[in-house]
């Protein structure tokens, strides 16, 4: 058995991202920030949807067409394919874990 908040990284200098489960359609992160965000340029562009859920914390996704969507804790959204978005903000002060599930 395993719990997506045990074994959190104590070194969060960058964000990590653990891949639970892969598969030929489907593929399933937890990702752990702190006051992490994308890179200035560039956007990602990905050619599966993104079901991303926080499941702690707090973060908050740019889209390319200016959108702004913040997230808390039990939010979540999707992301259709090659929708350009990126990661603006994420708590400094607290870990944010996300469930991100990637799918064709």
């Amino acid at each position: 058995m395993n719990n997506l908040f045990a074994n959190l990284p104590a070194d969060l200098s960058d964000e990590v991202f653990q891949t639970l489960l892969s598969h030929e359609q489907l593929k399933i992160e937890r990702i752990v920030s702190k006051g992490h965000t994308s890179p200035p340029q560039g956007w990602y562009d990905q050619n599966e949807h993104e079901w991303v859920l926080v499941l702690q914390g707090e973060g908050e996704l740019t889209f390319e067409d200016g959108r702004v969507e913040r997230l808390a804790a039990g939010d979540y959204i999707n992301i259709p394919a090659h929708c350009k978005h990126k990661v603006s903000w994420t708590d400094p002060e607290q870990e944010t874990v996300w469930l991100a599930i990637f799918y064709r």
